[in-house]
């Protein structure tokens, strides 16, 4: 069978589909299914050390994307992006997947208008709480869509929705706690806070981070995930600000945590600070209280949609970003750290919102799909 996964270059998009990718090998194994060929579409690729590890084929295809702001980009990428429905259809023309998979984005467009074209069975799964204009569109012509919020439903033909959470990566779970306490120095008694800035960092969020340690580290221990463009600059002025604090050895700071990192600094979290993406159900699955920052100017506002979805869940507080200051940061920190009945009732909330089997089942109906449709 050859499946054709597809969605956008980042974080957000490519851990769930290398989690699908994982699912879809488990279930053929299991169903005695004689070969998975995957492919991975999209304009870039996020990590091609995991694709090659994942033997993932990868197939490049350009994507402009559609700004809600005058810009001459807006006009150069209408002829990128006609470039790329015509390579989508060549491919499809040479290979002919027997279905595609979409996480939804502008990367995903090319390769579903192919299937349209060569009427190609899809399945789309739509990762916020407010739908992409992309994942509305295709939708028309889906076989099924999934949703990670129920909130999603809406947006979508009643008969063709299933609500299945988001697809996670399960090597991100578990954690070994002594290891943990071995990489990051943790003390008995000392809680810990996890600070997630996304796969390309969050600028906003690490600095305040940054101008609140001192406060911070007197209380805790914090394990920063900066991004990988941003940690010479927090490194360098957590340095500065921490230059004599006698607790300076309580802040680590990574570019990126890699599965076994993350799942260690899980293991060991009291609290997650974190944007709203899809991260929501990694964290959720962790049963972890969370403190979620949604980035303000995403689109269709959907973190902040999401933040508010969870929090309404009960796995999170919200602060917007126009009202994040060091001050608040550390409040509201110090309240979740001293509060055990309310970090019992946040991860209980939690463990009732993650959807860990999520994969497994987008994977059991993309086989569906591909065999019968």
């Amino acid at each position: 069978m050859k499946v054709l996964l597809t969605g956008g270059g980042s974080g957000g998009h490519f851990f769930p589909l290398i989690a699908v990718a994982r699912a879809l090998r488990e279930v053929a194994e299991r169903e005695r299914l004689v070969t998975m060929q995957l492919t991975l579409m999209s304009d870039e690729a996020f990590d091609m050390d995991v694709l090659r590890a994942e033997e993932l084929r990868f197939v490049q295809v350009a994507a402009g994307k559609l700004r809600r702001y005058a810009s001459l980009l807006n006009v150069t990428d209408m002829f990128k992006t006609a470039w790329g429905l015509f390579r989508a259809l060549w491919y499809f023309f040479l290979a002919m997947p027997d279905v595609v998979f979409a996480k939804g984005g502008y990367a995903s467009l090319p390769a579903l208008f192919a299937a349209r074209v060569f009427h190609v069975p899809v399945l789309i799964h739509e990762s916020d709480a407010v739908a992409g204009k992309i994942n509305r569109w295709a939708s028309a012509f889906a076989k099924r869509v999934a949703v990670a919020f129920p909130e999603a439903a809406a947006y979508f033909p009643e008969e063709k929705v299933a609500y299945t959470g988001n697809p996670i990566r399960k090597d991100v779970l578990g954690g070994n706690l002594s290891e943990a306490q071995e990489v990051y120095g943790l003390e008995t008694g000392v809680p810990v806070l996890l600070v997630l800035g996304g796969s390309q960092g969050a600028r906003a969020l690490g600095d305040v981070v940054i101008d609140a340690l001192p406060e911070l580290v007197t209380h805790c221990v914090v394990v920063h995930q900066t991004g990988p463009a941003l940690f010479p600059d927090m490194r360098r002025r957590a340095d500065v600000v921490l230059a004599q604090h006698p607790q300076r050895g309580r802040y680590h700071a990574f570019p990126f945590l890699d599965a076994a990192h993350l799942r260690n600094a899980s293991r060991a979290a009291t609290v997650v600070l974190s944007r709203a993406g899809s991260v929501i159900f990694e964290i959720a699955a962790w049963n972890v209280p969370a403190i979620l920052v949604p980035l303000p100017h995403a689109a269709q506002d959907h973190q902040r949609a999401n933040a508010y979805a969870y929090a309404r869940a009960g796995g999170a507080v919200v602060i917007e970003e126009k009202n994040l200051a060091p001050h608040l940061l550390v409040s509201e920190v110090h309240k979740l750290f001293t509060d055990a009945g309310r970090q019992e009732q946040m991860r209980k909330a939690a463990q009732r919102f993650a959807r860990i089997d999520a994969a497994d089942k987008v994977a059991e109906e993309i086989i569906r799909l591909g065999i019968h449709e």
